[in-house]
């Protein structure tokens, strides 16, 4: 497994200079003076300004040059210090909130993380097991119920479910507001007696014993997470059937039953376990999505996530905030497939030993 492991890890390197290539590639369709013009903050970009940012980042050199430059930063030759530079954190500026794109992730994402944290347990759990239930009863009144609810769930647009589900909770009921708290809990929340432990806020406010926070956070992300959820089951109940449809007609399934096993040992200690490699990949890649951000879901319920900060971004053609998202997503994804092909190592031996 260790072997395995490692074999894996060696692949990231590789995997992070792919997407570093692509990244810088996308910079490429911009001209010298366009992109100079990344670099400047403020909304007046002298002539100047633009010759010296030119110079500086060295934007008029051979491409190898430029992407050094770029991913290592360059030394300042008066102050020695070191600007710029991807692998020491430094995205550029975000013109969109007048901060280092580096600062926007970092304010952001801890949201987005949040909200994933929240959201994948119902998501992941609740969908394998409406695709076990329709796969054991199936052609039964709960199979065609649930595959009912897939179609409907993996053909209905997600800003539409949030809206429907905003009407209802938000605007007739007043259960559930959008947005991340409410302004008492914010005061709250950003004065000096709370403190950060971890910057999630649901988990922080457990921490400083404040009940009434945490409740408030989660009743602003309930609708996020229900939209999510929905459409998430739909597409694990698809999955999981068909995998558990699968597993169940295999031999070593009818031997079990042969043996006098209950159906539900057969189910729980031989089905399920073999059927789960296909839903590893989609929970990883699932989680992947959330934690990158949900642009659609996030933008439509007013969360202050990396999703909706990406949105705006591209609204305001934030070229250097959306190639900096970009590459942070591009890690994610990397660090998650590492995780799913580990997974997969655990659920099925004969990966681990091809």
């Amino acid at each position: 497994m260790m072997t395995y492991i490692i074999r894996r890890l060696m692949l990231v390197p590789f995997l992070l200079f792919g997407v570093s290539i692509l990244i810088f590639g996308m910079l490429q369709f911009l001209d010298p003076i366009e992109r100079a013009s990344l670099y400047i903050r403020g909304d007046f970009k002298s002539e100047g300004q633009i010759q010296a940012a030119v110079k500086k980042y060295c934007l008029d050199c051979p491409i190898y040059e430029q992407y050094t430059n770029w991913l290592i930063g360059t030394i300042d030759s008066v102050s020695g210090e070191r600007e710029g530079g991807i692998l020491f954190g430094n995205f550029g500026w975000s013109k969109t909130t007048s901060q280092p794109v580096a600062d926007l992730i970092s304010h952001r994402f801890p949201n987005t993380l949040d909200l994933t944290i929240w959201a994948v347990g119902p998501i992941i759990l609740i969908g394998i097991w409406l695709g076990v239930q329709s796969a054991v009863h199936h052609n039964g009144i709960f199979d065609q119920a649930a595959r009912i609810f897939s179609i409907v769930g993996t053909s209905f647009p997600t800003f539409v479910f949030g809206l429907l589900v905003l009407m209802i909770f938000y605007a007739n009921l007043q259960w559930f507001p959008p947005g991340r708290l409410s302004d008492t809990y914010s005061q709250v929340v950003r004065s000096e007696s709370f403190h950060h432990y971890t910057t999630l806020l649901t988990f922080d406010a457990l921490l400083n014993g404040r009940i009434d926070v945490f409740l408030d956070a989660l009743r602003h992300m309930f609708l996020p997470i229900l939209t999510l959820s929905y459409l998430s089951w739909a597409t694990f109940l698809r999955v999981t059937r068909g995998s558990m449809l699968e597993t169940l007609r295999q031999e070593y399934v009818t031997t079990a039953r042969a043996k006098g096993l209950s159906e539900r040992d057969v189910i729980n200690k031989h089905a399920r376990p073999n059927a789960m490699l296909p839903v590893v990949t989609l929970a990883g890649f699932t989680v992947v999505g959330l934690m990158g951000g949900v642009i659609i879901t996030e933008t439509v319920f007013d969360y202050p996530g990396i999703g909706a900060a990406a949105a705006q971004a591209s609204a305001q053609l934030d070229v250097i905030t959306v190639l900096g998202f970009a590459m942070f997503n591009g890690f994610i994804l990397i660090v998650a497939n590492l995780i799913v092909d580990i997974l997969y190592g655990v659920v099925d031996p004969r990966v681990r030993l091809s």
